[in-house]
């Protein structure tokens, strides 16, 4: 059960990112734009990540992993999905909110779970379905626009949580069998090389696609390199703590116990950013921290 810790750990790591990489992109006029943060996450991540593997490395001793096409076709496919789901937060977070757009996206707990089951056959017990169903529907209420929403556009960004949540969901079930395909005994060193591989893709695509279409963006991006790296640190943490718990449980369990960043990012949304959240979503907050308890258990 040591994933659970781990996973708990990296949500607080992903707030901590998700909250410098909304700093960045609405800073300097908002010039970096949600596709110049999105690649601060991977690009000023990769030092802090290889320092991971080369840790993760010494204490296998040395382990050499062995690359399949199974290993590139889920590892790039799900770096291509990563892409797209921070893109799609960082969206929703400009125009539903910090706290709402970051629950919106825990969409991807049932989205995980099922995707799981329909692509790889990994599946839940009872008590943990139910647990992945009542941690949704208490979140569905957490995240219904609301009048008075700290967004501007608080539907909008809802669909834009949704869609990150999908995504991300996509990406967290790849991600583990990429590791899986790459080096099965060895768990915790194919996570952080797996990451590694991923940040690398994901650096090089994105940096490609914003110099022919937004050189202003990697422009922003250079300019904020102190805070970047930052983010960078925060999200190669939570990177390398989602792919661990995903070396060792299913992505379903994992992404329902990871809920804890909803209301973490609710806190962090009133002390960063002066946002709200009512007495009736702190309470299903509540009822979704039992369902995470029972999908956890499950």
């Amino acid at each position: 059960m040591i994933w659970i810790p781990i996973t708990i750990a990296a949500s607080f790591a992903q707030v901590a990112r998700n909250a410098a990489q909304r700093s960045i992109m609405d800073g300097e006029g908002g010039s970096a734009g949600p596709w110049g943060a999105t690649l601060v996450r991977f690009l000023f991540g990769l030092p802090f990540t290889a320092v991971f593997v080369g840790v993760a490395f010494a204490l296998t001793r040395g382990e050499h992993p062995h690359a399949t096409p199974a290993f590139w076709a889920a590892a790039l496919l799900g770096g291509a999905s990563q892409i797209a789901a921070t893109a799609a937060l960082l969206v929703a977070m400009r125009r539903a909110g910090f706290a709402v757009a970051t629950a919106v996206q825990q969409s991807s707990i049932p989205l995980a779970a099922l995707l799981g089951l329909l692509v790889y056959g990994e599946t839940l017990s009872a008590l943990g379905w139910t647990g992945v169903a009542l941690a949704s529907v208490a979140l569905l209420v957490v995240t219904w626009p609301r009048t008075g929403a700290s967004g501007e556009k608080p539907v909008s960004g809802a669909v834009y949580g949704l869609l990150s949540g999908l995504a991300f969901g996509f990406c967290l079930n790849a991600f583990r069998q990429a590791g899986h395909a790459l080096e099965p005994n060895h768990p915790i060193f194919a996570a952080v090389v797996t990451l590694m591989t991923v940040q690398i893709a994901q650096t090089l695509a994105l940096s490609l696609f914003l110099a022919v279409s937004d050189r202003a963006a990697l422009v922003a991006v250079a300019r904020a390199w102190r805070p970047s790296l930052g983010a960078g640190f925060w999200g190669a943490a939570a990177s390398a703590g989602w792919f661990i718990a995903l070396a060792l449980a299913p992505a379903g369990q994992v992404r329902a116990v990871g809920v804890v960043e909803a209301p973490i990012a609710a806190l962090a949304g009133r002390r960063l950013f002066a946002e709200r959240l009512t007495a009736v979503q702190m309470i299903f907050g509540l009822v979704a921290a039992a369902g995470v308890a029972m999908a956890a258990l499950g």
